[in-house]
């Protein structure tokens, strides 16, 4: 199937298929706005960059997890799909759920940049524009290659209202609904 402005370029039955087999060999997928996209295997930094949002997480906002890797459905018009590092939700939310989930209750997505050619494309360009259409009121990107944490807020029309940027080693504000800050000097270690 070809791409086109006004249909995806397979189906989500299709893509579901092939990301699980691409999955064997160490290769992740991503079918976003009804485009099939490669991102590289997290790396240990990767995940420390995880475990260490998840810790400010669990002190701040108890009554809240971040599930890694949670399938959301963001874009129901074209069928879209993303699995965020991670999915910032009330505990249970998923409870019941497919591997693809409805983002409703989602408070806020995070990434990590991995170290791949499509960064700049799909989690400085894509993601915002899917998350904010799904109403996920936080975009939380931790940029490896800028040094910055940006914080996209306020869904409107599908683009974010605000955008906060600090580079690593400011404080920053996550604003309502989650209202707790970030002290970012930590994830100065886990770059290149």
């Amino acid at each position: 199937m070809t791409v086109t402005e006004d249909r995806p370029q397979m189906l989500a039955e299709e893509f579901e298929r092939i990301a699980a087999a691409a999955a064997r060999e160490g290769v992740r997928l991503e079918f976003i706005h009804g485009r099939l996209g490669v991102k590289a295997v997290p790396d240990g930094d990767h995940d420390e960059i995880v475990r260490w949002l998840m810790e400010h997480c669990i002190q701040y906002r108890p009554d809240l997890w971040l599930y890694p890797e949670r399938g959301l459905r963001v874009d129901h018009y074209r069928n879209g799909y993303a699995k965020p590092d991670g999915a910032l939700a009330p505990k249970g939310a998923f409870a019941g759920q497919g591997e693809w989930a409805d983002p409703g209750q989602v408070l806020m997505v995070a990434e990590v940049t991995p170290y791949d050619s499509d960064t700049d494309r799909r989690d400085r360009v894509d993601k915002p524009l899917v998350y904010a259409r799904a109403g996920i009121p936080v975009y939380l990107l931790i940029d490896r290659d800028t040094r910055e944490v940006l914080v996209h807020s306020e869904p409107d029309g599908g683009t974010y209202a605000n955008l906060l940027r600090r580079p690593f080693g400011r404080t920053v504000a996550l604003p309502a609904p989650l209202g707790f800050s970030l002290k970012t000097e930590p994830l100065k270690v886990w770059v290149r």
